[in-house]
């Protein structure tokens, strides 16, 4: 069994805090497994922390249509959508044929994958069709286009609606960029914590998540 870690928190604590929330039902624990032993950078994974943590805000908020972008072997989707009543919907964006088939693959095993829709190829373009309001927007893609995503996530997230943004520590490079996406990450979230539109919290579960509401 392999299971996804931080590079923020260190280890023997991400394994605590592991084992002390509810372990993931075996379809997704082997998808997991599958991701990390067959697919290129499995870290991309979101994991069970993240994911659990995303089935909590969607019934909090008694969500029902989510969208995500960034998809990659379809595990936070399955999350999200098992979290979702039967009437819920999740579209989910993604650029990669191969990570759309392992997905698709696992949702067509999942009693909840009737709710998923995938959109394939690059997001700024397959959703400028797609209509809001959603209630969740669940944003884990190219770190360049992090601003560029989050402006479309607010033009249709519902007016109680949530964004939450994925890899914003960026295992802690944002404190010290080098690299294009370690600028991007930064300036993403500088953008974020200047916008009088919104207010946010940034917890430090896993790579970091950004939590963002309207004000």
């Amino acid at each position: 069994m392999v299971t996804p870690h931080s590079f923020i928190v260190p280890s023997d604590i991400e394994a605590y805090a592991a084992q002390h929330t509810t372990p993931l039902p075996p379809l997704l624990q082997e998808l997991q497994d599958y991701t990390y032993k067959n697919v290129a950078a499995p870290m991309m994974l979101s994991g069970q922390l993240e994911g659990t943590l995303l089935q909590f805000l969607i019934r909090l908020s008694n969500a029902k249509r989510v969208l995500e972008i960034g998809m990659f072997t379809g595990f936070s989707a399955q999350m999200m959508a098992a979290a979702l009543p039967d009437d819920g919907s999740v579209i989910t964006c993604d650029i990669d044929p191969k990570a759309k088939q392992v997905a698709e693959s696992f949702f067509r095993r999942s009693p909840h994958g009737k709710k998923i829709q995938v959109l394939l190829g690059p997001a700024l373009q397959t959703l400028k069709d797609v209509k809001g309001p959603f209630d969740l927007v669940f944003i884990d893609a190219d770190k360049e286009n992090y601003t560029n995503y989050y402006e479309l996530a607010l033009q249709r997230l519902a007016p109680r609606g949530l964004i939450a943004v994925d890899n914003v520590l960026w295992s802690g490079r944002v404190l010290s960029p080098q690299r294009d996406s370690d600028r991007a990450i930064a300036a993403f979230n500088d953008y974020v914590q200047r916008d009088p539109r919104v207010t946010n919290v940034m917890l430090t579960i896993r790579d970091g998540l950004m939590l963002i509401q309207r004000v």
